[in-house]
């Protein structure tokens, strides 16, 4: 985000709110356009190399413009908080839209998700790759091709998913899933299961907030192999989660 006194960011809102003049918008434009780049660089741990990254910032853009017309000032809510929700839509609607992720692989990406989280449950602990491969018929070298194919079934966020696939009597709203105490138990059993660098990944993706370039360059490593991490600890997690959906129903 730019650096700009708070107090004048609240006038230009203020003002905006009286007389939606567009030069005030293009103020407001100006200084919130950070926060679309910020949100491509997060969205971009779940994109296979071919996703124009491009468009996906000007379909962020959209939402960016969408969030300042809708903002309501006195609702207390921080513009920022809503704004990455409008902005991550917009960009993950553009995605859906382009149906850029095969059936196929989506019906490799659950059989792969499926035997992961048989294997951890029966193993006790996270399963090696040549489990992994052997328990699926594959060798290793198809295994770690298919996890950068199933890449993007990646794509949606793992707080998303814990709010689709869970059970709606866990807790009242959205907002409270991931505080009820049964799935935070489950989750931190999962990720005490998860291999160092996988861990380390999960860690500063969805607690420090890092985009995938950021933690390349902690971890001294490729974009493509956070990608690939990335992509084998939210199947490992995922699968703990519908292994727990199940036992409710």
């Amino acid at each position: 985000m730019a650096e700009v006194d708070g107090s004048v960011v609240q006038g230009l809102w203020s003002e905006y709110r009286e007389n939606r003049r567009a030069d005030i918008r293009e103020k407001l434009i100006e200084n919130y356009l950070p926060l679309v780049k910020l949100v491509a660089g997060r969205i971009a741990i779940g994109l296979p190399q071919h996703v124009d990254k491009d468009d996906l910032i000007s379909n962020g853009f959209f939402g960016l413009l969408e969030a300042i017309e809708r903002y309501d000032l006195s609702r207390g809510v921080k513009f920022e908080t809503y704004a990455v929700a409008r902005i991550r839509g917009a960009m993950l609607d553009s995605l859906r839209a382009q149906d850029w992720i095969p059936a196929t692989i989506r019906q490799k990406a659950r059989q792969y998700e499926q035997t992961l989280a048989d294997l951890e449950h029966r193993l006790g602990r996270s399963a090696a790759d040549d489990e992994v491969a052997a328990a699926m018929g594959i060798s290793v070298t198809q295994l770690h091709n298919l996890i950068s194919t199933v890449n993007g079934c990646t794509l949606v966020p793992l707080e998303d998913y814990v709010k689709t696939e869970m059970p709606t009597s866990l807790a009242p709203n959205p907002s409270q899933f991931l505080e009820d105490e049964e799935v935070k138990a489950t989750l931190a059993k999962a990720i005490e299961r998860l291999t160092e660098k996988e861990r380390l990944v999960a860690t500063l993706y969805y607690y420090e907030g890092l985009t995938l370039k950021e933690i390349s360059l902690i971890m001294k490593l490729t974009e493509a192999r956070i990608s690939q991490l990335h992509t084998k600890a939210i199947f490992r997690l995922r699968g703990a989660l519908s292994r727990f959906k199940s036992s409710l129903l």
